[in-house]
């Protein structure tokens, strides 16, 4: 049986929090759909300097954070909608979660495509970005579902000075892993009429919420008291997002 979440909190480190949380300290399957105010997340091996211009973040009071997966730098604001699946597997099947969010996208009419680092396109342009990650027995797979995200921010905000990557301080990497960029567009563009967002993220939560057996899921208090503690001591944190050199237990 799988819990559906529908996280109202659009603070980027509460939700990355949250998806560390429910991987690593709960035993159940989660579906979690949640949004950011502006901000970039970057991967977890990625360099904060190759991948963002970090002056247009703070003239724009966008967030930046860095997630427990891999994968390369996203941009999130309210018009982009974050999907993560968590859950306990004998074999890992990352694949099974990109078809099922391309399955969502065909009920409304889109034809959606994916490519061999398991993002999803429209008519050539990119649509949604993903990351995956193993804990023991455990599984998380993230993606992000442009809808009305403002385009122009996500590109300048991205604009990081690229190349091959460099050192990581704090890391026993020896290089940074640079992203892979893609044209993007939004999903409501290829809508017609175009959905409300707030309707499409309904429409999107009831897709997963029944397939996953109609159960929802709210956080407790422990669970909240566990996350605010894991923001505060590790994805808000300094050493985290720019060295990864903390190392929080949850």
């Amino acid at each position: 049986m799988t819990s559906c979440i529908d996280n109202r909190c659009t603070d980027v480190y509460f939700n990355l929090a949250a998806e560390e949380y429910l991987l690593k300290k709960k035993k159940g399957n989660f579906f979690m759909v949640w949004q950011s105010a502006p901000s970039v997340v970057i991967g977890k091996h990625q360099s904060v300097r190759k991948e963002t211009d970090e002056a247009y973040l703070r003239a724009n009071d966008i967030a930046l954070a860095r997630r427990f997966s891999g994968g390369g730098a996203v941009y999130h604001d309210e018009g982009n909608l974050n999907l993560s699946f968590i859950e306990t597997v004998e074999r890992p099947d990352f694949e099974y979660y990109l078809r099922q969010t391309v399955d969502f996208l065909e009920t409304l009419g889109i034809v959606a495509y994916t490519d061999k680092r398991m993002g999803i396109y429209v008519d050539g342009r990119k649509v949604s970005g993903s990351a995956q990650c193993i804990h023991k027995n455990r599984v998380m797979y993230h993606c992000t579902l442009l809808y009305s995200t403002n385009l122009l921010a996500l590109d300048a905000a991205l604009c990081g000075k690229g190349g091959d990557g460099d050192l990581l301080p704090g890391s026993r990497m020896l290089r940074a892993v640079p992203s892979v960029r893609s044209t993007v567009t939004n999903i409501s563009e290829h809508l017609s009429p175009a959905l409300p967002l707030r309707r499409f993220a309904r429409l999107l939560f009831h897709f997963f919420f029944e397939k996953g057996d109609g159960r929802i899921y709210h956080f407790t208090p422990g669970d909240l008291k566990e996350i605010e503690r894991l923001k505060a001591e590790k994805y808000a944190c300094g050493e985290w997002i720019y060295d990864k050199a903390v190392s929080v237990s949850v």
